[in-house]
């Protein structure tokens, strides 16, 4: 079989699928990373044959709901699992809602859950559906454990310091305006499905950049009295890098550093500070030493008693702050043993659904069940060629013309090149052999580079 996988955002999905990707390699299947257009594209115009095509999401709009009908008309299923996850929620019940609906889980032949609780949401707010529903897990989660952790070994970081984490989750640096975003929800429905949200939308903004102003306050509090170690923050994958640049300019010690996925940056770090991120889920189950900020400022955030922040060591303070961070950093130099508050708390652990198989290799096996009575055909290389070298001239054109609109804007293409940068071949060959050689994949794997961000991942 043909599986297509979606990239939108790099540093949050590609390892993922990647893992996804070589496991299915090797039991024979071929698989497409790639961005949206060419995917979309290249099935609805025939020059990629019928397969599985795994997105990110089944957001209810009417854009998507039609364009997964012309693919399922073209002869290609869907399946899905949602990059959101919605494991910082308390919850599950508003995201089942706003996130999927009847008729785009009718359109697909699996969908896929991170743990106990969305499974079980998922499966009574669409009865009807249940057998499409599949508790896996998540690749993304996989990726945390102690089979993997030599996977992020030797990372190309470029620091000589130890450092502390700090995992970024804020609006005021977003990509898009606070407007854009209200466009982006309205149009795909999330307001007529849950009005509330409207208003909450205005609450979150609003709190964010009180948020900012307390974490920037901290980050140059520890910049001015740490013991001798450097401040790492790590942009949200919706921030820009610039956007912090600009607040923390001229603060010594810091860096802002948005490359690659976030694990080996948490661990090759002595701690990880959050407040509301996943990372810290991430963290924890890394066995990394975590740092929870929330300051009395933060009490009326809307997410302030979000579920990520019940984990690691609660701090209060910017002064309580400062002397945690120094205290673990002095504790790991010497090598003594850290009582890392390592738990998550049975709420959370719902939300995230771990056993011995991975779910990267449960979601193949699904895979290979859904289309078993399938006859997909083999990716016809010459034709996919052609298709991208026609598409390439046509986007050279169309820059072209718009450097002549005054209405011409690069944002957007800055925008996808940091959300989704052009993929590195060598890169791409060493993950790969790395995951082979930690499952003990005997077959040997290619992966084949046809555009910036598309490559073929099959067996030798």
């Amino acid at each position: 079989m043909i599986i297509y996988l979606h990239v939108e955002i790099s540093a949050r999905e590609l390892d993922g699928k990647l893992l996804l990707a070589t496991l299915a390699a090797a039991r024979g299947h071929e698989v497409v990373l790639s961005d949206l257009e060419i995917i979309l594209k290249g099935l609805l115009r025939g020059y990629l044959n019928p397969g599985i095509y795994h997105t990110k999401s089944l957001t209810p709009s009417k854009t998507k709901i039609d364009r997964h009908q012309k693919i399922i008309n073209q002869g290609s299923i869907i399946t899905s699992i949602d990059e959101e996850s919605g494991i910082d929620r308390e919850g599950y019940e508003k995201f089942s809602k706003t996130r999927y609906s009847r008729e785009t889980i009718d359109q697909s032949s699996a969908v896929f859950s991170w743990g106990e609780e969305d499974f079980e949401t998922l499966k009574k707010n669409y009865k009807e559906y249940s057998n499409k529903i599949y508790k896996t897990g998540s690749p993304r989660v996989d990726l945390c454990k102690e089979i993997f952790f030599d996977y992020w070994s030797n990372p190309k970081l470029n620091i000589n310091k130890s450092y502390v984490l700090i995992s970024s989750n804020m609006k005021v640096c977003s990509y898009n305006s606070f407007a854009d975003r209200l466009k982006i929800m309205r149009e795909n429905g999330y307001f007529k499905r849950s009005p509330e949200l409207f208003k909450e939308e205005f609450l979150l903004r609003s709190n964010d950049y009180l948020k900012a102003m307390v974490f920037i306050d901290a980050i140059k509090h520890i910049s001015e009295y740490n013991n001798g170690y450097d401040i790492i923050v790590r942009p949200h994958p919706t921030e820009t890098s610039d956007c912090w640049k600009v607040l923390l300019d001229g603060t010594p010690n810091v860096f802002i550093e948005k490359k690659g996925p976030i694990n080996p940056w948490i661990k090759n770090s002595f701690a990880v500070m959050h407040h509301g991120c996943t990372s810290a889920i991430e963290a924890t189950l890394s066995n990394k030493p975590l740092v929870t900020y929330v300051p009395s400022e933060l009490k009326h955030h809307p997410l302030h008693n979000q579920l990520t922040n019940k984990l690691g060591f609660l701090i209060n303070t910017k002064e309580d702050l400062l002397k945690k961070l120094n205290h673990l950093h002095d504790e790991i130099k010497k090598n003594h043993e850290i009582n890392k508050n390592f738990y998550l708390p049975l709420d959370i652990s719902k939300k995230i659904y771990l056993d011995n198989e991975l779910a990267a290799e449960k979601m193949v096996k699904i895979w290979e069940k859904i289309t078993s009575k399938k006859d997909f055909k083999s990716i016809n290389l010459t034709k996919l060629k052609f298709f991208i070298l026609k598409l390439k001239i046509n986007r050279l054109v169309g820059d072209t013309l718009k450097l002549f609109s005054s209405k011409f804007k690069s944002l957007g293409t800055r925008k996808n090149n940091q959300k989704f940068p052009k993929f590195n071949i060598a890169e791409i060959n060493e993950r790969v052999e790395k995951f082979r050689k930690i499952l003990k994949i005997e077959s040997k794997l290619e992966c084949i580079l046809l555009a910036d961000r598309t490559i073929i991942i099959r067996k030798l």
